[in-house]
């Protein structure tokens, strides 16, 4: 199974920025988390903080993978132009955010790109992308 894994603006900043809320751990500390985790998988890691890199990454990702993992970060909440990616990309995405964003501000409580991804899991810190692969992963099953 290959899965991208995108990650949004200042995803590059975890373990810095806000650690009461997104956590101590940094990008590269998830990102050994999870290919540890899960080792018959085969990941490919992105992050940008340019809404066009991500779009051009959703883009060319269906010739060889099972699906994508996207982290927007901010992106999710106003970005018209992923959800327009997202609804074009053959692949299944699965939404995830670190952090409960339900229980956070007002506009973070509303993901644009939730209608069009295969679903959307937060609140549960890095464990959020360990339950996307496993949803990917019994996604995977069913359609065999």
């Amino acid at each position: 199974m290959k899965i991208l894994v995108i990650n949004g603006p200042n995803l590059n900043m975890l373990g810095k920025r806000k650690p009461e809320v997104y956590g101590s751990d940094s990008l590269e500390v998830i990102n050994k988390f999870i290919r540890d985790y899960f080792e018959k998988v085969e990941f490919e890691f992105f992050q940008s903080n340019h809404e066009g890199e991500i779009i051009d990454r959703i883009h060319s990702s269906d010739k060889n993978r099972h699906g994508i993992i996207l982290n927007p970060g901010a992106f999710g909440h106003y970005s018209i132009a992923i959800r327009d990616a997202i609804e074009a990309c053959s692949l299944p995405v699965v939404e995830v955010h670190l952090s409960n964003i339900s229980a956070r501000e007002e506009f973070r409580k509303a993901s644009v790109i939730a209608p069009v991804c295969w679903g959307s899991i937060s609140g549960f810190g890095k464990y959020s992308y360990i339950l996307a692969v496993h949803a990917l992963e019994l996604g995977q099953s069913k359609v065999k």
